[in-house]
């Protein structure tokens, strides 16, 4: 018997074989990840056409105007071109595949945008990821399916697509609010000195209209002449709300950092909105059911159980100089009663200086030196000056930086979690202090957490003992090292922080030059013969 000849592609299969050549020029540069998810699209329906109706149509343009309340801009998916393609008939004859194939670009690019961020997180605040962590192929598959079964309910594919993560639903909030008011412009208060509650500045009035405009004097003053300058109890009290709001010191303080929040415009801040929605779309998936997050910016450790916040503590962070680095990564083990030996860095910048005008800081800060194969050395026998391979060891004890616990995850830099004996420095507003590490307030609690009841039992024992040791909990913990400088409760009131890493400005920089760049491809009335 014969054999039958191969099924011919269907005509859709044909165009998105060579896409440009049936499609036009318009293609050429659109990258091979978005043709890549057409494919994939059109295959899982039998390479059929997508968008069948008007009605399916008009609900997809509706999907995209919601976006502007993510802080992406509609205009982006061309809603007025496939509008055009989708009701004007042309000669072609592959004018219905290229048609439908561009409003399905347009629809693959909003529902990624959406999931995965509108910009490529590692190519602008990278992150380092343990080989365990989820891959890029699962956050593509799982677009995929969104995008392939929401087809017939687009509602419910931008929603799924879009994180589902608490944060992001309440920043997203913030921002749809504060966008849609008008934006008022506030008195911008000059730079002066410091500038302290009962003083008399002339800067006063600037500052008292600036904090009755946003509702922080809920009530108008009547100030004598005489007195317009002071600085009074009630502005202090004022102030000092205005700086817990923005997670300021709340000392009553003027100084340059409250200073710039006080000036920052409307404009300013709803732009701030909109880059932490950015973030928040590239860290949604990171964050898992059960998982630990450390929030750089606002010096926060956050437990998550059942994908819910189930505890949190403040936690000290690496200061500008010696930054956090953000990581995903899992945590596998415990080291308890911790010896310190001092990091390279640490050495080279802070303890060697010491050391060369004072011998006796090392026997002062109970510090060894030791060779790196661990034998002692007499620090008198080392030249100071060029003292080449040695380490420095604290032994383990109450004055030890490392507290009574460490927790440890892999990753590159030598960044932990771990106890602090440095406990006041909690207590201030911007805890940006340590070299890069994360020292955690009430972090008992937190080990706690990490381990079943039996293991809490032998780690309390193992910590009375004093001896240090490595334990290993049965169950890994994933853990996400983080940054972003906004947030909002669940009724959409904005918090805001200091961008302490000076990072807000180039992501913004890059979202606005995303937005003046090529839209998507527009396709012409007339297609190629």
């Amino acid at each position: 018997m014969a054999e039958s000849e191969p099924a011919l592609p269907s005509p859709m299969e044909q165009v998105l074989q060579d896409l440009r050549k049936a499609c036009g020029k318009v293609w050429e540069d659109v990258d091979e990840t978005a043709l890549g998810r057409l494919s994939a699209l059109y295959q899982r329906h039998h390479f059929e056409r997508l968008w069948t109706s008007y009605e399916q149509v008009d609900e997809l343009l509706i999907q995209l105007d919601t976006l502007v309340d993510d802080g992406l801009d509609p205009a982006r998916y061309q809603p007025d071109a496939i509008r055009r393609v989708m009701q004007t008939a042309t000669p072609h004859p592959k004018d219905l595949e290229c048609s439908d194939i561009f409003v399905s670009h347009a629809y693959l690019s909003a529902l990624g945008h959406l999931a995965q961020g509108r910009l490529p997180q590692e190519r602008i605040e990278p992150v380092w990821r343990s080989p365990d962590s989820s891959s890029q192929k699962q956050a593509e598959a799982r677009l995929l399916v969104i995008a392939s079964e929401g087809l017939s309910q687009l509602e419910h594919a931008f929603n799924k697509a879009r994180p589902a993560l608490e944060q992001y639903q309440n920043l997203r909030k913030a921002y749809a609010r504060l966008r849609s008011e008008p934006l008022p412009e506030h008195p911008q208060i000059p730079a002066g000195k410091t500038l302290r509650p009962g003083m008399s500045d002339p800067r006063v009035p600037s500052l008292r209209e600036r904090l009755s405009a946003d509702g922080y004097l809920q009530d108008e003053i009547v100030v004598p002449d005489a007195a317009e300058n002071q600085y009074t109890p009630s502005l202090e009290t004022a102030l000092k709300a205005f700086q817990r709001r923005h997670s300021l010191q709340d000392d009553g303080v003027l100084g340059s950092c409250t200073l710039a929040a006080l000036n920052a415009t409307p404009h300013d801040r709803l732009e701030q909105l909109r880059v932490n929605l950015e973030r928040f779309r590239w860290l949604a998936a990171d964050i898992e059911p059960r998982s630990l997050l450390v929030d750089i910016a606002g010096g926060k450790v956050i437990f998550f159980r059942n994908n819910s916040p189930q505890w949190e503590a403040r936690g000290q962070v690496g200061r500008d100089t010696r930054q956090t680095p953000s990581i995903k990564s899992s945590v596998t083990r415990l080291t308890l009663n911790p010896t310190w030996t001092v990091p390279p860095t640490i050495l080279r910048e802070d303890k060697l200086p010491r050391i060369r005008e004072n011998l006796d800081y090392l026997a002062e800060h109970k510090l060894q030196v030791l060779d790196y194969q661990g034998a002692v050395l007499n620090p008198a026998a080392v030249d100071w000056d060029n003292p080449g391979r040695i380490l420095l060891r604290q032994a383990a004890g109450p004055d030890n930086p490392l507290g009574r616990v460490v927790i440890r995850f892999a990753n590159p830099y030598s960044i932990y979690l771990h106890d602090t004996p440095s406990q006041g420095l909690f207590a201030r507003s911007q805890r940006a202090f340590s070299s890069g590490c994360v020292r955690v307030e009430s972090v008992m609690q937190l080990i706690n957490l990490l381990l079943t009841e039996a293991e809490r039992e032998r780690v309390a024992r193992l910590l009375e003992a004093g001896k240090t040791y490595e334990f290993r909990p049965a169950e890994p913990t994933p853990i996400l090292l983080a940054y972003w400088t906004a947030e909002a409760d669940n009724t959409g009131e904005p918090r805001y922080r200091p961008d302490v890493y000076h990072r807000d400005p180039s992501l913004l920089a890059a979202l606005q030059a995303a937005d003046r760049g090529p839209k998507l491809p527009a396709l012409p009335l007339s297609k190629p013969q």
